[in-house]
C-alpha cells in the first residue's frame, strides 16, 4: 500500500480490548447481555479489519466471577483468531479475576502472586501489570511490584514500552463513584515512571472510552465489549447498558501513539466507496489525487453530495 500522507508506517500496531466479563458456560452477564457474542463481533471486526495486530493486549476483568470455565471459553475464542492474524495474546488482571483460576488457566502456571509480565514485541515492551487486590475492587501496587517495575524500567526497550494495567490512573469527572474504586497511591506509581521510556498507558476498568495523561504519559481507557455507562443517564449512580460497546487499535510511530476506536456491532452504511478504488487512487499522481479527493468540485465530491440529497 502507498503512502498517501506525511507519515510513513507505523512501527507496531497494538489492539486494544477491555472488559470481557465471560461467565460459566457462557451464561448471559445479568440475564441479558451476550458477552460472547460481543467478543466474537469484536474480534471478527478486528480480524476482518486493515490493523493486522502484532498483540491483542486485554485489560482485564476476562472473568466477570473469576470462574475456571469462563477462562476457558476465552481463550477458545481469543486464540484461534490471534494465530490467524499472527499477533501475541496478553492477558491483564482485572479486579473481577482471580489470580489463581487467572495464572493457572491462562498460563498453565499455579500461583497466587500479583500477575506481573513483560513481552517483547518486535522490540516494543509490553508490560502488563497486576493493579488488583484480593477480595476488593479498587486498586493497588505493592513496594515489591513498584521495585520490580523500576527494575524493568532501568533499560529501556528498543521501541519504548507500553504499560497495561487495569485501574487507569486518571480522574473520572463524569462517573464520581468510581473514585472509590481508583488505583491508590498514584503518586507512588508516577515516581517510577518519570523519566522512564514508558510512552503510553492502556487501562480498562470504566466501561467507557477516555483519555488523559500520568506523570507525562497519555492513557487510554478501551471501553467494554460486554456492558458499557451510560455517562448521561438521569438520576442514576452507575447506568451499565447493553450498547456502544467498543475495542481500539493502536498504531505506535516513531515519536508518538494513534489510539482508534471501533464500535463494536453491524452497522448501516450509508456512504462509502469499494475497495477497488484503491487501484484507481495508487495509479494517480499526487496532484491528480488533489484534484479528485480533496477539490470540493470534483467529479467524486459532486457525487458524495448528490447522493446525500
Amino acid at each position: 500500500m502507498i503512502q498517501l500522507g506525511q507519515y510513513p508506517a507505523p512501527s507496531h500496531v497494538i489492539a486494544h480490548v477491555s472488559d470481557t466479563h465471560l461467565l460459566a458456560g457462557g451464561r448471559p452477564l445479568y440475564g441479558k447481555v451476550n458477552t460472547i457474542e460481543h467478543l466474537t463481533q469484536a474480534l471478527l471486526q478486528l480480524e476482518r479489519s486493515i490493523a493486522h495486530p502484532q498483540a491483542i493486549v486485554f485489560t482485564g476483568d476476562l472473568a466477570d466471577l473469576g470462574e475456571p470455565d469462563a477462562y476457558v471459553r476465552l481463550r477458545e475464542l481469543v486464540e484461534p483468531v490471534a494465530a490467524r492474524m499472527g499477533a501475541q495474546v496478553i492477558w491483564v488482571m482485572g479486579n473481577h479475576d482471580e489470580r489463581a483460576d487467572y495464572s493457572r488457566l491462562l498460563f498453565d502456571q499455579e500461583s497466587d502472586a500479583p500477575q506481573d509480565r513483560v513481552y517483547d514485541v518486535d522490540g516494543l515492551r509490553i508490560i502488563s501489570f497486576d493493579s488488583t487486590v484480593p477480595g476488593y475492587h479498587h486498586g493497588a501496587i505493592t513496594d515489591d511490584q513498584l521495585d520490580w517495575l523500576a527494575d524493568v524500567l532501568s533499560s529501556p526497550a528498543p521501541h519504548g514500552t507500553i504499560l497495561a494495567l487495569h485501574h487507569p490512573p486518571i480522574p473520572t469527572p463524569l462517573l464520581e463513584a468510581m473514585g472509590i474504586l481508583e488505583l491508590n497511591e498514584q503518586p507512588r506509581l508516577a515516581e517510577v515512571l518519570r523519566g522512564s521510556d514508558v510512552r503510553g498507558i492502556l487501562a480498562g476498568h470504566l466501561h467507557y472510552s477516555t483519555h488523559s495523561t500520568f506523570a507525562g504519559i497519555p492513557v487510554s481507557v478501551a471501553s467494554a465489549t460486554c456492558y458499557t455507562l451510560d455517562l448521561s443517564a438521569e438520576d442514576r449512580l452507575l447506568s451499565g447498558v447493553d450498547f456502544g460497546q467498543a475495542f481500539n487499535v493502536v498504531h505506535v510511530y516513531e515519536e508518538q501513539l494513534v489510539h482508534s476506536t471501533i464500535p463494536v456491532g453491524c452497522p448501516v452504511e450509508v456512504t462509502g466507496q469499494p475497495a477497488a478504488a484503491w487501484g484507481q487512487i495508487e495509479a494517480m499522481t499526487h496532484e491528480q489525487r488533489i484534484e479528485v479527493l480533496s477539490a470540493k468540485n470534483s467529479s467524486f465530491n459532486a457525487a458524495e453530495v448528490a447522493s446525500s440529497e
